[in-house]
């Protein structure tokens, strides 16, 4: 389990520069062939780039704390510790709070198994994006509300709200989503453009 946290937790802060990478490998290929394969290569890599993040996520606010074996006692200690995080945020009622604080792990712990897994990727990836632009705005609005709180992404060092922490989200997690998701309806577009029939000659009819 350690060296498993301890991969995704390094796909997840350092993953988005081979997102990066690909990216522009992408952008150099002239060949529409072999642009589709380096295209199709880019979106694997980046279907486990971005759902690391998620299971990273998931894993930071489950795992037990220290002092404490895994089990379900200890798990539902760590989800209430991270229901007084998403409580500093004083945007929902403390048992509004504390609810999503039980269902937010699970929620990124399946998101982050549908990425890694492919399936559908254009709609895992864009269900990524969405909910990464939804935890910047709460960044933001914290932010400027003056809460001096941490962030409580649980990946990596804990992070206070504000600049840096949205300047991180956006380069680390928000742009290898958004990479991710336009190269899913793009090879989209390209898998369901069918060429078009050749024009057949009329054959001329007997008078």
């Amino acid at each position: 389990m350690t060296m498993l946290a301890l991969l995704l937790t390094w796909l997840a802060e350092y993953g988005y520069w081979l997102v990066l990478a690909g990216f522009v490998v992408t952008l150099c290929v002239r060949d529409p062939r072999k642009r589709l394969i380096v295209v199709r290569t880019f979106l694997v890599l980046g279907g486990i780039v971005v759902g690391s993040i998620f299971l990273a996520a998931a894993y930071g606010k489950m795992k037990p704390l220290p002092g404490f074996a895994w089990s379900w006692a200890s798990v539902k200690l760590s989800l209430l510790q991270f229901g007084m995080q998403v409580g500093s945020y004083e945007v929902l009622s403390p048992s509004a709070a504390n609810a999503v604080a039980h269902v937010l792990p699970f929620f990124e712990l399946f998101l982050g198994l549908w990425l890694v897994s492919g399936i559908g990727r254009r709609f895992s990836a864009l269900v990524a994006s969405l909910v990464f632009c939804g935890f910047m705005t709460l960044i933001a609005y914290a932010y400027f509300r003056g809460l001096k709180i941490k962030c409580g992404c649980d990946i990596g060092p804990d992070e206070y709200v504000g600049p840096a922490a949205l300047l991180r989200d956006g380069l680390r997690f928000l742009l290898p989503a958004l990479l991710v998701t336009i190269g899913s309806f793009w090879i989209r577009g390209k898998r369901g453009a069918a060429p078009l029939p050749e024009s057949v000659p009329a054959i001329p009819q007997a008078e």
